[in-house]
């Protein structure tokens, strides 16, 4: 896909920016809503009506029935999942074109389906039931809701495997195997209790022995955020203030989150540095521009990046700016929204409500 904002919007100063993203909001009034990632920069997050993680975006989604246009500061997969949660009078926009999520392309939906197929030997959606994160195309959304399964994202995870488990043999969890690990752990479930099907390999690399006795099946997929993190950091971090606060997102890999005293959604990490007390030390696993938007907020509390390097930056969500929320907002009647074909959005639809009905 190609993507290319006009001149002006390219060349314009932030002050103009900020003066055209506010003139037309007066303009469009309370028939648009903005909904901002808690990964989104600092600047645009200023805009957004709404704020939160892939979750509470959802939700809000799905309940302002109200407005006709949602733009949403995020990445494909969500726009997609407002599109499927939105009523048919509703349009929905996503800023940046190319913003999209490369862990969600690491489940292709070549690779699922012979996946799927392969385990049909195995009890198949009779003893099997599909989990897909919220972090993975409408594609596989609809796979999901077909074979009657949900959608989890980071805050609902251990009730969604609950969900699974109480009406299942077996969950197959997409697409981050550390994210389905750890809330396996968090779970109650032992390690051996949980494999890794490695599309790339014929059986997922695995025996039909480790299949037959495994309890979740965990798709070989990573955020690259998140994996950026180590045991080691954490170490060193607390060497050097014996006093700090660990918290990481569970997307990080589980020698992280079992070294941490803490770990959860981006919107558990606000919580957690919100009621922390003043004067607290805290490292964060996870994206930088929601460290960055942590420490201006809290500026009574140390609060810094776990791993010291100042690298954990989510490109794809680095790449929403002023100037294309200016160039939307001015231009959007005249923009492609996101829409999600049938029967896609329908079977994405019963996998994303079962999601919403189980918290």
């Amino acid at each position: 896909m190609y993507f290319s904002l006009p001149t002006e919007y390219r060349e314009a100063s932030v002050d103009e920016l900020k003066d055209r993203i506010r003139l037309a909001r007066e303009r469009v009034g309370d028939r648009l809503t903005i909904l901002t990632h808690h990964y989104q920069r600092v600047e645009v997050v200023e805009f957004g009506d709404h704020l939160g993680d892939s979750y509470g975006l959802s939700k809000v989604a799905a309940s302002r029935k109200d407005v006709e246009t949602i733009i949403f500061c995020g990445v494909h997969f969500m726009a997609e999942a407002a599109d499927i949660l939105a009523a048919a009078h509703q349009k929905v926009y996503l800023p940046n074109p190319l913003a999209g999520c490369p862990m969600a392309d690491m489940a292709d939906m070549v690779d699922v389906l012979q996946a799927w197929d392969y385990l049909k030997q195995f009890g198949g959606e009779k003893k099997i039931m599909p989990i897909s994160y919220m972090n993975t195309t409408a594609s596989l959304k609809a796979f999901t809701g077909k074979h009657g399964g949900l959608i989890c994202t980071s805050s609902n995870a251990p009730a969604a495997f609950k969900y699974g488990l109480e009406r299942k043999d077996k969950v197959f969890f997409f697409p981050d195997e550390n994210l389905g690990y750890n809330t396996g752990i968090k779970f109650g479930l032992k390690p051996e209790q949980m494999v890794i099907w490695d599309f790339a390999r014929e059986g997922g690399g695995l025996s039909e022995e480790q299949i037959d006795r495994a309890t979740i099946i965990l798709w070989k997929g990573h955020c690259h955020v998140h994996i950026t993190f180590t045991a080691e950091h954490v170490r060193l971090t607390r060497e050097q203030y014996p006093d700090v606060r660990i918290v990481v997102h569970p997307e990080c890999p589980p020698n992280v989150v079992a070294a941490a005293d803490a770990n959860g959604s981006t919107s558990f990490i606000v919580d957690y540095c919100r009621t922390a007390p003043p004067g607290s030390t805290i490292a964060i696993g996870t994206e930088i521009n929601l460290v960055s938007r942590m420490a201006m907020q809290y500026p009574d509390k140390k609060i810094f990046e776990l791993s010291g390097l100042t690298c954990p930056v989510c490109a794809n969500m680095y790449r929403t700016t002023l100037n294309d929320l200016a160039y939307c907002l001015e231009n959007f009647t005249d923009l492609e929204p996101i829409m999600v074909p049938e029967p896609t959005k329908s079977d994405a639809l019963v996998a994303l409500e079962k999601m919403l009905e189980i918290t």
